[in-house]
């Protein structure tokens, strides 16, 4: 999303991550997307393909924001989040986990502070769009269409906006073309 904002125009390669193609490998040897190769420069961290996009191009200032804020949002995220995701959708691999304690668990080390920053304002970090929302939106994404139901019926109703504006969002919907599993030739 922040390359298509940014007006950057890259050759895009689906992979199955099941069938690796050698090509990713060399390029990036610990075999996990995304993946950004320009020139010499490889990017295998979304948050530092995002960065290197809005350093390139940033028309309405993403990048704008208190950093310290932005940095507790990420480290939620990248972090605890993104762990109890796993366990959220793949609750066979943490049998020791429920499904009800992972979800109280995410509500309240990040659907919860998210409802309450949204009840003041359209964004996580105020009345405007920052790559922050675009960093996290995914991941909230994600974590809603496991089990869509308990997710409608979470207390979020600004979180559940918020989310929706995103995959309704004219941005989101141009970058989720469908393409082939790229293969070696």
């Amino acid at each position: 999303m922040a390359l298509q904002y940014a007006g950057i125009v890259v050759e895009h390669r689906e992979i199955e991550l099941r069938n690796k193609p050698q090509s990713m490998l060399l390029a990036s040897p610990k075999g996990t997307v995304p993946v950004l190769c320009v020139g010499d420069l490889i990017l295998d961290q979304s948050l530092d393909i995002m960065h290197w996009a809005l350093a390139k191009s940033d028309p309405d200032r993403w990048a704008a924001v208190d950093e310290l804020v932005s940095k507790n949002w990420i480290e939620k995220n990248d972090g605890l989040f993104k762990a109890l995701l796993d366990q959220y959708k793949y609750p066979n691999r943490h049998p020791d986990r429920s499904q009800e304690e992972v979800l109280s668990s995410a509500m309240d080390l990040m659907l919860q502070p998210m409802e309450i920053a949204l009840q003041s304002s359209d964004y996580l970090l105020g009345k405007k769009i920052t790559w922050i929302d675009v960093a996290i939106f995914p991941f909230i994404r994600q974590f809603s269409i496991v089990n869509p139901q308990q997710f409608d019926d979470l207390p979020l109703t600004f979180t559940k906006k918020w989310l929706n504006q995103w995959t309704q969002s004219e941005l989101f919907n141009s970058v989720m073309d469908k393409y082939p599993a790229w293969v070696d030739k």
